[in-house]
């Protein structure tokens, strides 16, 4: 096989084209083996880009030349071509190959991006540094060596305001990068022509661009008439542009515009590669690739199921419909706000990209007119439902709790300074899994609550968050939150099913009490069965509401010698920090002083693994925090 002998980018420039055709066909079918054997990965994008990868790589000189990746989920190619095939048996696993560009894995590795819309900000940065170091070498009278910076961003990250922010700084500076506008025509697709393509190759060609410059300067020496008819060849090229380049958004920012070429053209990539890398400017190069190809159930998945996959599959059949399975938060989600929907017309839903993901899909088709999907663009999303809110409509923004950090300014300021009745409703909080440290959710806690008058919902059941969100809906009149893990949720009783903004007493024992916030509820339920066998009686808390914090949880917890508080957040600011102030208030002056253990996540950035084995390690579940009550009582 010709991807056993690929070990590093250089090996791949003595390849025929032939060959490269035999290599793209061996990758492809080596991403589909290891995503169905690891039973986790993203698939589609990265069968997309896999010619791309290859003339990137045969062009540039990875890693003096930086290859940037956004959002970093299709760089699975590119880890297989710089030296890590062997570590895809591990992809996704705890302590294995991360989903993403990991700079602890690789030199090759510029940046650990995978959230969108931010690599042309890294490159402009690293651009700068690349002028400078040129600067400098021309000052000590040395030859500049002349690096490049590529940034690869898909046409969906477009949509996200930061890379608008750095393509108006790029043109504005001129700092020489390559931007490959990855468009596989999901989201952003220009109409173009063939005319158009030709006229655009033609003029980022380092010849063309040199010719014109030359007959230009030739025109201006013309005595007395010179300048005018240069001027009417500029506005003569200008008209032209307008006609047969749609792109020309790009270049009224100061940033070239090169393309359309076909993704899967290996020597007509190469060409346009070449070319652009001889331009001293930014400059874009628009690629058109098929997400999925060459594997057709990917191809034909219209819904994303091959986005991301989750569980092992047959590579010959693809992953097959999976049956009900465990309830998820999701979908109980899913349905509380359909019937919401039903109930309120002056609810709107509002995501950022994300509508399968949050479990917004079947709202959509019920009420398209009250759907809003704005894109990669949380920012704006949170302030659109702040004006919705002023305008009297009742907005839900559903949200991963990992990008709600992105939009906290537009959460504290444009809807918690107004009051506004916003609800947020964040999916995957606390600790996630297999996407390692920028997909887990462990900020909003700490962040929301110190949004004045913010109310704060964590289910701990498939019931609780549906009347959370009711509660959320008629009960707050400014803003409110909903957090709820990626985990399946326990289905309960009515009888155990809270209303309102009470907490709940699960269980009554004389030695200790245990606070557990959402999820972390069942571990501590389950903690007390432990420490039961040895003869220590627990009071377990569903705190249910963690802002305001319910007076009757408070007062009975300032009653106990031991207290302990679990969340799948930041312990440091957190909502077991805050039980603790209230519980040490209580005791001001009686001459007793509780001991409160604030149990949860530390300040650091935590890999990739499955989120019950991460919670574990943490001290975070059953027997961790049966121990941790046992060595307090201690």
């Amino acid at each position: 096989m010709l991807l056993e002998k690929i070990t590093c980018p250089a090996d791949l420039r003595s390849l025929s084209e032939p060959e490269l055709a035999v290599l793209a066909q061996e990758i492809r079918d080596f991403i589909v083996g290891a995503v169905a054997r690891s039973g986790s990965g993203h698939l589609g994008s990265n069968l997309g880009v896999v010619e791309l990868t290859l003339a990137l790589h045969r062009v540039f000189d990875s890693p003096s030349d930086r290859i940037l990746w956004d959002t970093g989920h299709l760089a699975y190619v590119h880890k297989l071509v710089t030296g890590r095939q062997e570590e895809f048996a591990q992809l996704r696993k705890a302590g294995g190959l991360s989903g993403y560009p990991s700079r602890d894995e690789s030199e090759h590795d510029w940046i650990e991006n995978s959230h969108a819309s931010t690599v042309l900000s890294y490159a402009h940065g690293l651009a700068m540094a690349e002028h400078a170091d040129e600067e400098t070498a021309r000052h000590r009278g040395d030859a500049p060596k002349r690096n490049h910076v590529v940034a690869v961003i898909g046409d969906g990250a477009l949509t996200g305001g930061m890379a608008y922010e750095a393509l108006n700084n790029l043109g504005h500076t001129g700092q020489r990068a390559i931007i490959v506008l990855n468009d596989n025509g999901r989201s952003y697709a220009p109409t173009v022509g063939r005319l158009t393509a030709s006229v655009s190759r033609l003029r980022l060609d380092p010849r063309y661009v040199r010719q014109r410059r030359r007959a230009e300067e030739i025109v201006r020496q013309v005595p007395m008439v010179g300048q005018h008819v240069a001027w009417g060849l500029s506005g003569a090229r200008a008209g032209l542009r307008e006609m047969l380049e749609p792109p020309i958004f790009f270049e009224t920012l100061g940033v070239r515009y090169s393309g359309p070429f076909d993704g899967h053209d290996i020597p007509r990539l190469e060409e346009a590669l070449r070319n652009a890398a001889e331009f001293d400017g930014p400059v874009v190069v628009h690629v058109l690739t098929k997400k999925g190809k060459g594997y057709t159930p990917a191809e034909e998945d219209e819904e994303k199921h091959l986005h991301d996959t989750s569980g092992v599959f047959n590579p010959e059949l693809g992953p097959q419909p999976k049956g009900p399975g465990a309830p998820s938060y999701t979908s109980a989600f899913t349905e509380a706000i359909v019937k919401e929907g039903e109930a309120r017309p002056e609810l709107i839903a509002i995501t950022a990209a994300m509508p399968g993901s949050t479990g917004l899909l079947p709202f959509q088709e019920r009420f398209p007119e009250r759907f809003v999907d704005v894109g990669i663009a949380e920012q704006h999303a949170v302030t659109a439902a702040a004006g919705m809110a002023m305008g009297g409509l009742r907005p839900v923004v559903a949200v991963y709790s990992t990008f709600l950090s992105r939009a906290f300014d537009q959460a504290n300021l444009d809807v918690g300074l107004h009051h506004l009745p916003v609800v947020f409703c964040l999916d995957r909080a606390g600790i996630t899994g297999d996407d390692g440290p920028s997909h887990h959710g462990i900020l909003d806690m700490v962040l929301l609550s110190k949004v004045p008058g913010m109310t704060m919902f964590a289910p701990s059941s498939y019931q609780e968050l549906q009347v959370m969100l009711h509660d959320a809906l008629e009960l707050c009149d400014g803003p409110a939150s909903l957090r709820w893990p990626k985990t399946a949720a326990p289905v309960v009783d009515e009888s155990e099913v809270g209303h309102g903004l009470s907490a709940r007493k699960a269980r009554s024992g004389a030695h200790v009490c245990l606070i557990g916030v959402g999820k972390m509820f069942g571990a501590c339920m389950e903690a007390a069965d432990l420490l039961a066998t040895q003869g220590i009686e627990a009071t377990v808390w569903d705190p249910r509401v963690v802002k305001p914090l319910d007076p009757a949880l408070l007062d009975d917890a300032a009653s106990f010698d031991v207290v302990v508080t679990v969340e799948d957040g930041l312990r440091e600011g957190g909502i077991g920090s805050a039980i603790a102030r209230e519980v040490g208030e209580r005791t001001v002056g009686t001459g007793r002083t509780p001991r409160v253990s604030v149990q949860g996540v530390p300040v650091t950035y935590l890999p990739h693994g499955k989120p019950d084995a991460i919670l574990a390690t943490l001290g975070l579940d059953a027997e961790g925090i049966a121990a941790t009550t046992q060595t307090l009582l201690a």
